[in-house]
């Protein structure tokens, strides 16, 4: 399987679009890849941007970029303004996680599949609080 990292990206938007449109889910794409979105979802009338991200489960926990990274100039640059929610596919639970922008930082950030192995649960977003049920409706507010 190809690993170049826009053939991994593209396989994740494919899967989250594939389960919003089983879902129901009204989803526009812009033209291009230049726009900071990878997609729209109507929602009865509001239009929620969406940015989505591979996830990786390692160590309990799937992690995922909360900006994007421009190697050749050595930039990062967060989403802050520009969507409303991360829709984060990770192969290796082949789930959809639907994060919004507000709950995350400007780099990176982890969804807890199992509970830390010190106990802590303060601060610790919780992969299930995330998944995918077919909605959007109560994440956007």
């Amino acid at each position: 399987m190809d690993m170049n990292p826009k053939a991994v990206g593209e396989r994740s938007e494919a899967m989250v679009l594939a389960r919003f449109l089983r879902a129901g889910l009204v989803v526009l794409t812009p033209f291009g890849d230049s726009q900071r979105y990878d997609m729209v979802v109507d929602d009865d009338g509001t239009f929620v941007r969406i940015q989505c991200k591979t996830g990786r489960l390692k160590d309990g926990k799937i992690t995922f970029p909360t900006c994007s990274t421009n190697w050749n100039q050595g930039t990062r640059r967060d989403y802050r303004g520009e969507i409303e929610l991360f829709a984060v596919y990770c192969p290796e639970t082949d789930l959809v996680y639907v994060v919004p922008i507000g709950e995350v930082g400007i780099k990176v950030a982890t969804l807890r599949v199992t509970l830390a192995r010190n106990g802590q649960t303060k601060n610790v977003r919780l992969a299930s609080d995330y998944l995918f049920n077919g909605s959007l409706t109560q994440l956007v507010a």
